[in-house]
């Protein structure tokens, strides 16, 4: 099963209001890299659910890709501040993906576990100057994040 990691500031959007919700659009992707990414992912893919700009940046809980390929509104909305007056409506630059909620893990991972755990080669988000929003997760990585947060 494939993994993703997704950033979000949690001040604008966090697992506990995706808990509230229960789905949500991730909405505001305007990185190549990381729009390839959501393009690729799959209905039940899983994804971490990662607090960034915070003190202290971290995983807190996982989530499910529901539809994927959903093209992203926000490059359409001349109010948003995710507005793309370059990409055409009939041929959309922007794609992304809608996620449910699974779960809020009982221990937190703070971004200095991850570093102290993990090669930057294993997971991306401990790399030294990675500002993707989105990144895949080995499987292996995977499991062990899930064991982490988990408590276990």
């Amino acid at each position: 099963m494939p993994y993703w990691l997704l950033k979000s500031e949690p001040d604008v959007y966090s697992i506990a209001d995706l808990q509230r919700d229960r789905e949500t659009l991730w909405d505001g992707v305007r990185n190549y890299q990381a729009r390839n990414f959501l393009k690729s992912m799959q209905p039940g893919d899983l994804a971490f659910f990662y607090h960034s700009n915070t003190t202290p940046p971290g995983i807190a809980g996982l989530m499910q890709v529901a539809q994927p390929n959903v093209v992203d509104p926000t490059q359409f909305e001349a109010s948003s501040k995710y507005y793309d007056p370059k990409s055409p409506p009939d041929n959309p630059r922007w794609h992304t993906v809608t996620l449910t909620y699974v779960e809020t893990f009982p221990t937190y991972i703070p971004l200095d576990t991850l570093r102290q755990t993990f090669a930057p080669d294993d997971l991306w988000v401990v790399r030294q100057g990675n500002r993707l929003s989105v990144m895949p997760v080995p499987e292996a990585i995977a499991e062990k994040l899930l064991e982490l947060g988990r408590g276990r």
